[in-house]
């Protein structure tokens, strides 16, 4: 997305939206020098002195009749004298300081003060972790995680908007936007919605996404969080609104869909049929990570004949000594496996591994030989907890794992019918989802044809060339797909 701009007092205008865009004016005996730059983008020391007290100690000998004068009173080597608007544009937003000596100049000196935010060594994801494509990752410090930002997306209308929550912890949170981009009727319903939020101490951009929620009884997360600033620049790119709080690596974006959840950045690094076929592989684990034990306790209670005769008998033997019914059964297994998981994530990381791994066997294998469980079952409940990984995102992780538990009671109680009552009741509840007011089930309803391209399966950037539809953004079009050119070989012309 290009901006073009008739002067630089019309980029200067744009820029000053954001809250980190920032103006120092210095007096040099009757002269004003203003200097322009993004706060989270220099190196603040370097600014301080290597610039403005340089130049006012200078200030006290001669005054700057010409911007090139700039030149020999700063020690910087990196300046440059320029009237180039597109130049000004991409060096200020990587770093460089603007000076212009007259309100109304053209011409102005860029100064290179640019920090290297979050290159450190212990910014790496950590909870989304992907084998291709970069590791970056976002920090505690609000600032380091804007520039990093900012590094990636290089637009004066990247728009920061800096607002203050906690009447205790006064923590300082941020909505980002592209201007011209986003609907504005998400940025204001997020501006609004946090802007009417009371409370004492923000802790984390967590809280901040369940008081954005549009329905705080569901246990679906209807904003993504995440770490990565891949998938936050891809987000705003798309038109989306994120904000982050100081204090938390995590960004929450929105409006999101259901499909958001299952959209790993791998999907698009990858050849899009590998990608493809890796999301439906994370959808199909997702449907059986909640529906394999009811179904066993539903088949094994009431629907005996559905099971095929070469299954009968080994499912039989397996469960000839064990003296619960199948819902005991699944419920003492299953509660084991949160027991693991809750264990293996509050220990020490080498100790919560070993927990796992031993803890799962030894038990596993304590319960089969005690005719506690069945080994079919056994088999089931361990692919069902490893299916449930299988989502990028946690907190959709967290929102499967509980929902099992409905659905294993009402398969008890009715079965096979149970599950179905349950299905109906999840489709209707996910339907009627709203996200910053935008359907959470899109593209399935509302129905939207166009943004199945990248919703079960994710398909070629020659198809994937407009942004989706349902966040209604400005511009619908992210590039010009260039048709392949067929090239004549020797042997055509022959």
């Amino acid at each position: 997305m290009k901006t073009d701009f008739r002067n630089l007092d019309q980029l200067l205008k744009l820029s000053v939206q954001s809250s980190d865009f920032k103006t120092t004016v210095i007096l040099l005996g009757k002269q004003e020098v203003s200097i322009f730059y993004y706060s989270t983008l220099i190196d603040a020391k370097w600014m301080q002195q290597h610039l403005i007290l340089v130049m006012q100690n200078r200030s006290l000998d001669s005054e700057i009749k010409e911007i090139e004068d700039i030149k020999t009173w700063i020690p910087i080597n990196d300046i440059e004298i320029t009237d180039d608007l597109t130049n000004i544009q991409s060096k200020l937003l990587k770093g460089y300081a603007i000076v212009q000596l007259h309100e109304n100049d053209q011409k102005c000196a860029l100064v290179n003060l640019a920090d290297n935010h979050g290159l450190r060594e212990n910014n790496d994801t950590e909870n989304e972790f992907s084998v291709v494509g970069p590791k970056v990752g976002f920090v505690e410090d609000l600032d380091t995680n804007i520039g990093l930002l900012r590094s990636q997306i290089n637009l004066p209308n990247l728009i920061i908007k800096e607002i203050i929550i906690g009447t205790t912890s006064k923590t300082k949170v941020a909505i980002i936007y592209i201007d011209g981009l986003t609907n504005e009727q998400y940025i204001q319903t997020v501006e609004q919605r946090l802007t009417d939020i009371d409370i004492d101490f923000v802790f984390d951009s967590s809280l901040l996404d369940q008081m954005m929620s549009d329905n705080s009884l569901t246990p679906f997360p209807l904003f993504v969080s995440t770490e990565r600033r891949d998938r936050v620049v891809y987000s705003l790119i798309n038109g989306q609104v994120a904000v982050i709080s100081d204090g938390s690596p995590y960004i929450v974006t929105g409006p999101s869909t259901l499909f958001d959840f299952f959209i790993s950045a791998e999907d698009y690094y990858l050849p899009w049929i590998l990608g493809s076929f890796f999301r439906l592989i994370r959808i199909f684990g997702v449907i059986f990570s909640l529906f394999s034990t009811s179904m066993y306790v539903a088949i094994t209670t009431y629907h005996y004949e559905v099971i095929p005769k070469a299954l009968l008998s080994p499912l039989i033997f397996s469960r000839m000594n064990v003296p619960f019914p199948p819902f005991f059964e699944v419920l003492f297994l299953e509660i084991t496996i949160e027991f693991l998981r809750e264990a293996g994530a509050r220990l020490p990381t080498k100790i919560g591994q070993t927990l796992g791994i031993v803890g799962g066997i030894v038990i596993g294998q304590a319960a089969v030989a005690a005719a506690l469980t069945s080994n079919i079952l056994l088999i089931l409940v361990a692919l069902s907890a490893l299916a449930s990984f299988t989502t990028p995102i946690y907190k959709m992780s967290n929102a499967i794992r509980f929902l099992r538990f409905p659905f294993i009671i009402l398969s008890a109680i009715w079965g096979g019918i149970g599950i179905f009552i349950g299905v109906g009741f999840l489709f209707v509840h996910i339907i009627r989802l709203k996200s910053l007011g935008a359907p959470y089930a899109v593209p399935i309803f509302p129905l939207r044809i166009m943004s199945f391209k990248d919703s079960f399966i994710r398909s070629s950037f020659q198809i994937l060339n407009k942004r989706p539809q349902h966040l209604r953004p400005k511009s619908s079009v992210k590039y010009l797909p260039k048709k392949p050119v067929k090239q004549k070989n020797d042997l055509d012309e022959e």
